[in-house]
């Protein structure tokens, strides 16, 4: 995994790099003392782990996360344990309160190395034929989906929310929508939309540019309109 340390206080920097350098699976590709310096690495270098410190002079470290459009691994490194709350809001890996043990450190390390490697791996795990369900990486591990209970999928950014039935809380997965689709049953799952997948099963009726399920009406592409005529044996008006 590419690394990149970024804390305001010299020692702090020094003590980390130390403390990672005989992590194997590691590589240090930069350190910074500011937030600024870190996006200007992370805009031409890949960051697969970011550890960084919240409290800093300028831009901080809750402040560059949040500005990340795609977000590596995030450890936040901080003297400042007020800030964990704010921090697991912004759905990182970790968070580490100085001084850090060696102990906690490896332990995080190994916690973003298992999630980089299953993120890499596949971020879906393909279903037989034979199989109901499907496992999707969220919230750092695998969740069981059952294909029935999916009323739709929404693509959003580097994400896809999967909806599902009675009331259940959505699932956010860390990848396209493209790679959901191909683990999808084509005769139940349909594209209805560039960020739109929708269950058959759960659709109600169809009417100019909108596709009606269960309590959510969804855009309609011309795109996609074909796919909804042949699904239904029929051209729609």
């Amino acid at each position: 995994m590419q690394c990149l340390l970024v804390d305001d206080e010299p020692l702090a920097l020094q003590l980390m790099e130390d403390n990672l350098k005989d992590v194997s699976y590691i590589k240090i590709i930069g350190k910074c003392r500011t937030a600024a310096d870190a996006l200007t690495i992370m805009q031409h270098e890949q960051v697969d782990l970011l550890f960084c410190d919240i409290h800093m002079p300028g831009l901080n470290g809750l402040q560059l996360v949040k500005s990340l459009i795609s977000k590596p691994l995030v450890v936040f490194v901080t003297a400042y344990e007020k800030f964990a709350i704010n921090g697991f809001e912004l759905e990182v890996l970790d968070y580490l309160v100085k001084p850090v043990p060696q102990e906690r450190l490896l332990k995080a390390c190994q916690k973003a190395y298992q999630f980089f490697e299953l993120k890499n791996t596949t971020a879906v795990i393909p279903p037989s034929l034979s199989k109901a369900y499907f496992f999707v990486s969220s919230d750092y591990m695998l969740v069981k989906v059952n294909f029935n209970d999916i009323q739709y999928i929404q693509g959003l950014k580097d994400y896809v929310k999967i909806v599902l039935n009675n009331n259940q809380k959505p699932i956010l997965s860390r990848t396209s929508l493209k790679a959901i689709e191909k683990q999808l049953p084509p005769s139940l799952f349909y594209r209805i939309h560039k960020s739109y997948l929708i269950n058959v099963d759960y659709i109600s009726h169809i009417r100019r540019g909108k596709v009606v399920g269960v309590n959510v009406e969804l855009p309609l592409s011309d795109n996609y309109r074909l796919t909804i005529n042949k699904m239904i044996g029929r051209e729609l008006e």
